[in-house]
């Protein structure tokens, strides 16, 4: 993709730790309990329960259910929340993750704070064919712009389908099912931009 420095991933047990606590913390904060949370997102009281005692490297469709489920951005089970936004936030402070399964890299740019502009940027690239589903967000909305940067990427919003190319634009909400699916022969990168609706 780009010739500059690999991303420093935060990964293996250090994220699944930090994943688990993140999970249990949200999940206890709305007085959920693991029958509640598997109701609402989809995803197997057990399952739950691996993650939240960090016994299983959870993937990104995964942690997009439990988010929808929990009704917070994806952010929360994969940063520690942090008192004060900072002003500058270097490459080598930015969180990056990557999925088990599909391969897919996740760098979390800029968080969102509630004291501030509301506004999260994450940088995705999604390697060649990947494919990655989320479900419609039963939390409060936000709409997403998706800046493509490299490759090539489908996205499919509910029932409405678009295939991006470096420089569009796409304007979405998380009101819809979504899907982003890697097209051509190589992987594609973009960046996302969430806020208050």
């Amino acid at each position: 993709m780009r010739n500059d420095s690999p991303p420093v991933e935060v990964s293996g047990q250090n994220i699944d730790l930090l994943i688990a606590s993140r999970l249990l913390a949200l999940r206890q904060a709305q007085a959920l309990s693991l029958a509640e949370l598997a109701e609402r997102s989809g995803v197997s009281k057990a399952m739950i329960s691996k993650v939240e005692r960090a016994q299983s490297s959870p993937t990104a469709v995964l942690l997009g259910r439990l988010a929808a489920g929990l009704g917070v951005p994806l952010a929360q089970l994969l940063t520690e929340e942090k008192a004060q936004p900072q002003r500058l936030r270097t490459r080598a402070q930015q969180e990056v993750w990557r999925d088990p399964k599909a391969g897919y890299l996740r760098r979390q740019v800029a968080e969102r704070h509630a004291g501030g502009s509301g506004v999260e940027l994450v940088e995705v690239e999604l390697p060649r064919s990947a494919q990655v589903d989320y479900p419609r967000w039963s939390g409060k909305p936000y709409r997403q712009c998706l800046w493509m940067l490299e490759g090539s990427l489908q996205v499919d919003y509910g029932e409405e389908r678009f295939e991006l190319a470096p420089g569009d634009c796409l304007d979405f909400g998380v009101d819809r099912p979504l899907v982003f699916k890697a097209l051509g022969r190589s992987a594609c990168r973009y960046l996302l931009v969430a806020s208050p609706e």
